[in-house]
């Protein structure tokens, strides 16, 4: 008898979870599709575009898996306990864990898939689609101004900048370099920045800037610096040609980028992965990593922690109506997402461990989950 009635419930289960999954995909990608017309409108070859795209796809199941997976367990036993299924199991001498083991099952797998899309697929596709986009020509350069270490990848220029909120930037230093290496150096307390897509020049606008122009000895080779020169003017600005650095198919993996056996190799060598890293920006840079580690690895165990309380909410809620399962699962959802948030926030602050704030819902939903079986079973 168990075994029918783990084929019954899996095969409802299953097509459920994959009509979730669809439809929750093609909500995601609603958005998408304005940016898509736009490319189209520059010229770029719809099969282009669609590749683009694709490789977009595995980011996006990192977040639709887990919520296709909350929405059908809150809907699926919302049924069966509306329609008196659950009850007449149990008086058939099949408890509530008998009944619950092959969806848990099933998110233990589906945890699985995600663990390795998060992994490796994710960071692998957003890559390539990077790389794509650069050659395109149609990739923001601003994306390549990570906080706290020095970016060389602009042309005659090398740009450290210790935060960056859209076009704000502040803590800025920036080299002019030349054949022998550093030529002038500025620095200034905050800035803005803008890349005009049209002409593909960065516009670089220091505040308050000050100069340090370098001596040379007699092979060439910099010296000491020279008295600071400025602050004479309240902005300077630096418009730089991207046009050569764009059509450039190599560029740097950023941490998104990473697969995760490089993500937890960087952390453990960081300065050998980032020679030019300032030191007191060593402890960001780190936590930043491990928070992105964390990330994924709480948003693939997150399958398993969902199926867990989405059963006994199901149960709990005795409705059929899909309004009050969806609205369930956006709200456990968000809750989720607003741990995600608060420990991109807190990066600034590796003192307080920010990675572990992933792992919070995620071990929430399992201990209130396990409560709520055990309760009800």
């Amino acid at each position: 008898m168990i075994r029918v009635i783990n084929r019954y419930l899996l095969g409802d289960f299953a097509k459920s979870f994959l009509i979730a999954l669809v439809l929750l995909t093609f909500v995601m990608y609603v958005g998408a599709v304005v940016k898509a017309i736009d490319y189209v409108a520059k010229g770029i070859p719809g099969l282009v575009v669609l590749k683009i795209f694709s490789l977009n796809i595995p980011f996006t199941l990192s977040f639709v898996i887990p919520m296709s997976l909350l929405v059908t367990v809150l809907l699926h036993f919302g049924r069966l306990s509306s329609d008196g299924e659950i009850t007449a199991m149990k008086s058939c001498g099949v408890s509530l864990w008998q009944v619950a083991a092959p969806i848990l099952l099933c998110a233990i797998v589906l945890s699985g898939i995600c663990f390795y899309i998060n992994a490796n697929l994710s960071p692998r596709s957003h890559f390539m689609r990077r790389q794509m986009l650069r050659d395109l020509g149609v990739d923001d350069p601003l994306a390549l101004l990570d906080e706290g270490r020095f970016v060389s990848d602009f042309p005659g220029v090398s740009v450290y900048i210790g935060k960056r909120s859209g076009p704000r930037i502040e803590d800025v230093i920036l080299l002019q370099l030349d054949k022998g290496g550093v030529d002038i150096e500025w620095q200034a307390p905050s800035g803005q920045v803008t890349f005009d897509p049209e002409t593909k020049t960065l516009n670089i606008e220091l505040e308050k800037p000050r100069r340090n122009e370098y001596e040379r000895d007699a092979t060439g080779a910099r010296g000491k610096p020279r008295s600071q020169t400025m602050p004479t003017a309240e902005r300077t600005q630096m418009i730089l040609d991207l046009s050569e650095m764009m059509n450039k198919s190599e560029i740097r993996k950023k941490d998104s980028d990473m697969i995760l056996s490089e993500l937890v190799n960087s952390l453990q060598n960081i300065r050998q992965v980032f020679p030019d890293i300032q030191e007191q920006n060593v402890p960001r840079l780190r936590s930043k990593m491990a928070v992105e580690a964390s990330q994924r690895m709480a948003l693939a165990m997150s399958c398993f922690a969902f199926a867990l309380v989405g059963i006994p909410l199901g149960i709990r809620a005795h409705r059929k109506e899909s309004s009050i399962g969806i609205g369930m699962a956006l709200v456990v959802f968000c809750l989720f997402y607003m741990f995600i948030i608060l420990s991109d926030a807190m990066v600034d602050y590796p003192q307080r461990r920010p990675e572990l704030i992933p792992w919070i819902p995620v071990l929430g939903c399992q201990v209130i989950g396990f409560f709520l079986l055990h309760k009800n079973r």
